[in-house]
């Protein structure tokens, strides 16, 4: 259970996901509210009651036309973080940040930014769904080991749970890894595919085109986002049946380490001994 108020963080991230919609809604571009979030707009018309953080997504070409000009269509303090801006960015797809904020997801974690929406790439796959498991499971390996590659090696102590960390760490970076992966998520072009993929879901993320649909107008706490057209078959494919409410021991929440809405996360001082030995 997170030791934290959920409710002010979702009113942020709620602020957030606004100027994000501004600036999608002012320069044409494509979005959905995603995952958990659109799954919180149709059961519960707004966020999960516990859930402390927020998805979005956008074809592949619009995603890549904000990175494009993230710089200058973004305004102050919000921020696009994301691996083809920073070697040092610990994933594949973006958060949106509000930059005079500062959150720790873990302690145990190399990571550090502002209180964020996550921004995710909708990938094009191949048509034969083998082909495209093949691709997904590539990239989750990639994945993977850009986790260990981030992750404090000592975690679980100093015995062989270290092994493995430790010589990820040792071998290559995460930068090289993320640009791996997104080589991975990128690669070819399948326009008249009937598929496409969530590569953060793994194989699971492979689904029909057809369930996405146009961007469709949706009421999220009471502001109008732009979620999937059709989410009485997008939700079933991740979720099942999702109008029932998961048990209690499977709500799950970050409860981030670190959280502060008052501190712009460039200033944070971060004295976790695993970060401070990988920098010397």
């Amino acid at each position: 259970m997170a030791q934290y108020e959920i409710r002010p963080l979702q009113l942020k991230i709620l602020d957030i996901m606004t100027a994000f919609d501004k600036i999608c809604r002012e320069h044409g571009l494509t979005y959905y509210i995603w995952a958990g979030t659109m799954l919180g707009a149709v059961r519960h018309g707004g966020f999960i009651p516990w859930d402390d953080d927020a998805d979005i997504a956008l074809p592949r070409k619009d995603y890549d036309i904000l990175v494009s000009h993230a710089a200058e269509w973004i305004p102050q303090p919000y921020e696009l973080n994301c691996i083809e801006k920073s070697d040092a960015f610990t994933g594949t797809y973006a958060k949106f940040i509000d930059g005079s904020t500062t959150i720790v997801e873990r302690y145990d974690f190399n990571s550090v930014g502002g209180i964020y929406v996550d921004i995710f790439p909708i990938d094009e796959t191949y048509n034969c769904r083998f082909l495209a498991k093949i691709r997904a499971s590539r990239y989750k390996i990639l994945n993977k080991l850009a986790y260990f590659c981030n992750r404090n090696p000592y975690k679980h102590g100093k015995g062989p749970s270290s092994w493995l960390p430790r010589t990820v760490q040792a071998l290559t970076t995460n930068a090289k890894l993320q640009k791996r992966a997104c080589r991975i998520m990128k690669s070819g072009s399948f326009p008249k595919s009937k598929y496409v993929c969530d590569y953060d879901f793994g194989t699971r993320g492979i689904m029909p085109k057809d369930i996405i649909g146009k961007p469709t107008p949706i009421m999220f706490e009471g502001r109008e986002f732009m979620g999937v057209e059709f989410p009485d078959r997008y939700l079933p494919h991740f979720y099942g049946d999702y109008m029932k409410l998961p048990d209690e021991k499977d709500r799950k929440q970050h409860n981030f380490y670190y959280l502060n809405y008052d501190l712009p996360y460039s200033l944070y001082v971060d004295d976790r001994s695993f970060v401070k030995d990988k920098k010397q």
